[in-house]
């Protein structure tokens, strides 16, 4: 496959740059383009040879890209349950043509029977709704593509820059200026290479999605880089304020970005977020959201949860995402067996545990 030969490249460029990779993704046009005219039954047979695929080519992470029509979102999934390195999503709205409340609707079904049909309802890790995402997010599982030629965008995890910068600042003046120049600073690094990497290529380049993405290690944690500038805990009054400086930054650099460059919040893949779960709620993450990153990701809820509630949260997100003509998308992840307060065992590479958020 090209798009993995590729990667290959790309991976070994970046690090004789000594620059660290973590992972490389795929990501490929809406699938409901490529299924046209074939049955469920087949449509369902070739995903599972593309997983197949996937798996004997060390490939674990393969999006198919976003479904939005009721038949094909109705597959979403027997796909999750019979793949393990495919992620997909939903569309459930856009900024010119509003929410598409059947799709919502449908999308909420699909989180909840994927947690009824996955162990610990970890299947949830590669599905979410979203709303307002445009093509060449290269965070999963929302990312996709979109035309006929092949294009790259870079994701990067940036918590130990965060934690740096607020760590030898005080105040807000100082930590945004200092933020923008250690950014603008490395960021460029990386966007002078893949610049090197399209032109030797032939490969178009979108840009860096410019997120400040959590991280599982405590010392390169967002929410305990927050604290460092002395408000308080994560969660706390000042948090909006944190979030909205690093977003204006994020926003303002002079690299070519893509995606959501923004504040990224994702529950279970920041040390931080998990140690002070019980400081913030949906309501909050939202809140967040108005001013900064990509939504409510990772957010571990009661296994009881009903479609109804799930189905709320996500109108809750679309109906922010369109007003505010912002991406945001869902990753919620209902852990069956369990209720608010207690702890999720996901056993996951890619998760931490946390308590359980109360939905009422």
């Amino acid at each position: 496959m090209i798009a993995n030969q590729f990667n290959d490249k790309a991976k070994k460029f970046f690090e004789d740059a000594g620059l660290n990779v973590q992972t490389t993704r795929i990501a490929t046009n809406s699938w409901e383009e490529y299924t046209v005219g074939l049955t469920d039954a087949k449509i369902l047979d070739e995903i599972q040879h593309l997983d197949n695929f996937c798996q004997q080519h060390a490939i674990h992470f393969f999006s198919i890209g976003y479904a939005q029509s009721p038949q094909r979102l109705k597959l979403i999934p027997e796909i999750i349950k019979r793949t393990s390195a495919l992620s997909c999503s939903a569309e459930i709205g856009n900024h010119e043509k509003g929410i598409d409340f059947e799709n919502a609707k449908l999308a909420a079904g699909i989180i909840r029977r994927i947690s009824e049909e996955t162990e610990n309802g970890y299947g949830n890790f590669r599905f979410c709704a979203w709303s307002n995402c445009k093509a060449g997010i290269p965070f999963f599982p929302v990312s996709y593509h979109e035309g006929a030629l092949p294009a790259f965008a870079i994701g990067l995890e940036c918590g130990d820059l965060a934690m740096k910068v607020f760590s030898e600042t005080r105040n807000f003046r100082d930590a945004e200026q200092f933020l923008k120049e250690i950014f603008e600073n490395e960021l460029g690094k990386v966007n002078g290479i893949a610049i090197e990497i399209a032109g030797q290529n032939g490969m178009e380049f979108i840009g860096i999605d410019s997120s400040l993405a959590p991280s599982l290690q405590v010392s390169e944690s967002i929410a305990f880089a927050y604290e460092k500038l002395g408000m308080g805990e994560f969660g706390m009054h000042g948090t909006l304020a944190i979030s909205a400086m690093i977003t204006r930054v994020l926003k303002n650099l002079s690299i070519k970005t893509c995606g959501y460059s923004g504040l990224m919040l994702p529950v279970c893949e920041d040390a931080g977020l998990v140690a002070r779960a019980g400081n913030y709620n949906l309501s909050n993450l939202l809140l967040y959201s108005a001013v900064c990153g990509c939504g409510l990701d990772t957010v571990p809820l009661p296994g009881n949860i009903s479609v109804h509630k799930l189905e709320a949260i996500l109108l809750d997100m679309a109906s922010l995402a369109n007003k505010l003509n912002k991406p945001l998308s869902a990753r919620l992840l209902p852990v069956p067996g369990k209720e608010s307060g207690e702890t999720t065992h996901f056993d996951s590479p890619y998760l931490l545990d946390c308590k359980i958020f109360n939905v009422g």
